[in-house]
């Protein structure tokens, strides 16, 4: 990368924690269904937040000084995300299901094993929109790591026109972040198993999408 895209890159990163980190801190967030996800902590249980391409908007704020492994697409859209996340406490891995995904795919596993977090986008980074890929429930199977879905919703929303219904929020929202219940996956289900499986997951985190919209009526 030249020099010149590398600052225009890390200006973008710069300009864009700034504004989201603005206007998180002028927003009042409310938090619910932590408690599972503190439980499963405090136990060492190593955790794979699921969270929709569209419903990312919050994540690299919400998630900071956590330490969690984000898996990030090599895409433009995911180099805004990572310079955004760097900085935040974030281990930054890049990859994605559409390119060569064995190596990170051996980090996150080993991350896992070590009682680590992971945060996977299950439609991203092309979509379709909230239709589930299969990933990271075979992460969990191989790893024993419990899935966690994750979304949020705010009081003044603006959903972009874009393949993924992107949600952006105003300043001074109200925000409501919910934690999914924990899904615990069993390694010894089959492909057909797995994959009703995860047509349940996939209307789960669309409900709870729902319900996050509703909040604020």
């Amino acid at each position: 990368m030249s020099l010149f895209f590398e600052i225009r890159w890390m200006l973008i990163g710069f300009v864009g924690k700034v504004i989201l980190w603005k206007w998180a801190k002028f927003s009042r967030i409310k938090i619910l269904g932590e408690k599972s996800y503190r439980d499963l902590r405090r136990q060492g249980k190593p955790v794979i937040f699921l969270v929709w391409h569209g419903r990312i908007f919050i994540v690299p704020y919400f998630f900071r000084r956590r330490k969690i492994m984000p898996l990030i697409s090599p895409s433009k859209d995911g180099e805004i995300a990572a310079r955004i996340m760097s900085g935040w406490g974030y281990r930054i891995l890049r990859g994605s299901g559409s390119h060569a995904i064995l190596k990170v795919w051996t980090v996150m596993k080993r991350e896992l094993r070590s009682g680590g977090e992971v945060i996977i986008v299950p439609d991203g980074p092309r979509g379709p929109d909230r239709k589930m890929k299969l990933g990271g429930l075979k992460l969990a199977q191989e790893t024993g790591a419990v899935l966690v879905p994750f979304t949020f919703s705010t009081s003044r929303k603006k959903f972009l026109k874009s393949w993924d219904n992107f949600l952006m929020f105003y300043p001074f929202s109200r925000i409501v972040a919910i934690y999914g219940k924990p899904i615990h996956i069993d390694p010894g289900l089959k492909e057909d198993e797995l994959e009703k499986e995860r047509q349940r997951i996939e209307q789960l985190m669309i409900q709870l999408d729902e319900k996050a919209d509703r909040f604020y009526g």
